[in-house]
């Protein structure tokens, strides 16, 4: 399998099913590898050229407003292969203005302007990671992740000052900015350019210029020139308005500024201002080749590699004494991991174990983690991770455990990645695992489920497939499951609790056992009109009733209630009153004696009105207890809040 080397930091995230339509690549024997991993194992099935590989990866690329970009990415091993890509981490969905090529590449528009519109695949100017996701019945593949950002270049964070020197003294501007990519800095005096051929000119990549044996012919305006693909910005000017006469010094006293090291292709070091011993490189004369001293003191390192890293030390003697003064500063090379030692496919029978072993060196140290079918493997009672991560055993391996694993190493200046498969002899020939489930509400108690048929020449057969519903917060405990026959793609499943979130997956089975999972689908019912409530009614008096019933135990499951009532035989009911969804008992007053009437309570919501609950009340039997009380036509008023019914065929209510 091949491995490359990672354009950008940062670790791999596990990744979830691509949602942009994933792109067939045809099969190429031809191509080679980037880098060889060693012999297949003839074991395995197919030649040598069957394993999946990257051999071309997506790489990291500054982008230029109104210019779309094109992240390559080409893979070989046994067809059909497809190629998906993901942002972030996140699958890349059909509305994310990215196009994906036939050939596997990503195409992403370019940058209408500073903020592109939300949705592009380049929205914001911030940092955005791609990976490209390559997959073929024995696996899944993550390539390293390719950073895209865009060309910018800052205002000055420094300006250079003006300043005085002494005739044949030194000078020194600075100026500080920031681009994507790094800036270059040039220098202007008058405006008009600096010639670097000047040997008194010493221009460091930090944006310093220093000026020996100053003149007259020196003095003037002074700026820095900062340049990128973004565009150029110029400095403020810094005057150099005369030149002193220099005057005899009894002493002289060194200025000695302690180096600064850290740069990633130059290291430039202002040191000492006199007489200048050479540098040493962990105490030892410098002898590396590409670095140099540049003016009075300065350390140029030209393409730094790891060999440069070490403790350097500039000495500088006062003239004329033994005076010795020296200041030191620490280079670290940071170099991203290389692979020395690379996982190996291997076939096992099952029930052994199998050994995948990765090493890597790279300034810093590198972190390891494993991937199976591009995600975090980690440990459990069968996968064991020791030496730092760089050994991986599956024990008692099963058909389970086929896949390709990858080792990625990473480090904060880069990632690389290598992968190896692992094939279970002898195992059972599982159906692979169905695509796009997806599901809809019907109702307040159902919901249709739907799935693609299997691919053309799937093997082995699917004999039949079963759904797993459950709700979504119950995700360990049992749930639901529906057998469906292999011809049916879709199913509707009833009885289901309204206003609730399922989640369901579905597995496809054939003669030899069930595949892998699809990945889940979570759907909610629609709400449903509230249930009936227990509904009571109490004769006080003649003329009096008092209807109550029960709250629901959770609020907000009722907006509200509306409460009928009708004088038997009458065929139509008074109301609705429209009450509270705090209300829980009402009083009729002023009823007709002796009359019979029925009462209608029903709950209701935003899904509309729930079933109504009815009592019939008889007022006869009161009427000899309560006759003194009875006067027809005329009104009783309570306490506020009551509503009272007038004597006669129709009365009023009131709430309590």
């Amino acid at each position: 399998m091949a491995s490359a080397k990672a354009q950008g930091p940062g670790p791999v995230q596990a990744l979830s099913q691509p949602a942009l339509v994933p792109t067939p690549v045809p099969h190429s024997p031809s191509l080679a590898s980037a880098q060889s991993q060693g012999p297949v194992p003839a074991s395995l099935s197919g030649a040598a050229g069957s394993e999946l590989a990257f051999v071309q990866e997506p790489g990291d690329v500054v982008a230029l407003q109104e210019h779309p970009l094109l992240l390559r990415c080409q893979v070989e091993g046994e067809p059909p292969i497809t190629i998906s890509w993901q942002r972030d981490g996140i699958p890349l969905g059909n509305n994310s203005g990215a196009t994906l090529m036939p050939d596997g590449s990503l195409h992403l528009g370019g940058f209408p302007n500073r903020h592109a519109p939300q949705g592009s695949p380049l929205a914001s100017a911030g940092v955005h990671e791609y990976n490209c996701v390559a997959q073929n019945r024995y696996g899944r593949l993550v390539s390293r992740r390719a950073r895209v950002q865009l060309a910018s270049l800052s205002r000055f964070h420094q300006h250079p000052e003006s300043m005085v020197v002494e005739q044949g003294g030194v000078a020194r501007f600075q100026c500080l900015i920031r681009g994507v990519p790094e800036p270059t800095i040039s220098w202007e005096h008058n405006r008009t350019a600096l010639s670097p051929a000047n040997h008194r000119f010493t221009l460091l990549p930090a944006g310093i210029l220093q000026i020996t044996s100053v003149g007259q012919s020196d003095v003037g305006t002074y700026r820095c020139v900062a340049r990128n693909i973004a565009g150029t910005r110029y400095s403020q000017e810094a005057q150099l308005p005369r030149v002193l006469l220099s005057h005899p010094h009894p002493r002289r006293e060194l200025d000695l500024s302690v180096p600064v090291f850290g740069c990633v292709t130059e290291c430039g070091v202002t040191c000492c201002h006199g007489d200048l011993n050479p540098f040493l490189l962990d105490g030892r004369s410098i002898g590396v080749e590409g670095i140099q001293v540049l003016g009075t003191g300065n350390l140029m390192i030209s393409d730094v590699s790891v060999q440069h890293s070490g403790v350097y030390v500039c000495a500088a003697n006062r003239p004329g004494t033994r005076v010795r003064r020296t200041a030191q500063g620490v280079l670290l090379v940071q170099a991203p991991p290389e692979f020395v030692q690379w996982p190996q496919s291997v076939s096992k029978p099952p029930g052994s174990s199998a050994i995948f072993t990765c090493v890597a060196h790279g300034v810093p140290e590198p972190r390891l983690i494993w991937l199976k079918n591009g995600k975090v493997l980690n440990p459990d009672d069968n996968v064991r991770l020791t030496h730092n991560n760089s050994t991986l055993m599956l024990a008692a391996v099963t058909a389970a455990d086929e896949a390709i694993y990858q080792c990625v190493a990473e480090n904060s200046a880069g990632s690389n990645q290598a992968s190896a498969r692992l094939a279970v002899a002898g195992a059972l020939q599982l159906p692979p695992a169905p695509q796009g489930l997806r599901a809809s509400a019907l109702s307040a108690s159902a919901v249709r489920v739907s799935w693609e048929p299997p691919a053309a020449g799937d093997l082995p057969s699917i004999i039949g497939y079963v759904l797993h519903l459950q709700k979504k917060e119950d995700s360990d405990k049992w749930g639901l499951q529906e057998a469906v026959s292999k011809g049916t793609f879709e199913h509707v499943f009833t009885n289901l609790e309204p206003s609730t979130t399922y989640s369901i997956r579905l597995r496809a089975y054939s003669a030899e056992g069930a595949s892998q999972d699809s990945p889940p689908v979570h759907i909610t019912t629609m709400g449903s009109a509230p249930a009936a409530l227990g509904f009571y009614t109490k004769v006080l008096n003649a003329t009096s009733v008092r209807a109550s019933w029960e709250l629901p135990p959770q609020p907000g499951l009722i907006q509200g209630f509306k409460l009928f009532h009708r004088k038997l035989p009458a065929a139509h009911f008074e109301g609705p009153l429209l009450l509270a969804s705090s209300a829980s008992s009402f009083l009729y007053t002023d009823l007709e004696p002796a009359a019979l009437y029925e009462i209608k309570l029903q709950a209701f919501n935003g899904n509309g009105d729930g079933n109504s609950t009815a009592r019939f009340v008889s007022l006869r039997d009161a009427l000899t207890a309560d006759a003194g009380m009875w006067s027809l036509g005329k009104t009783l008023y309570r306490n506020g809040g009551v509503l009272s019914l007038s004597g006669g065929p129709r009365g009023r209510a009131s709430l309590l």
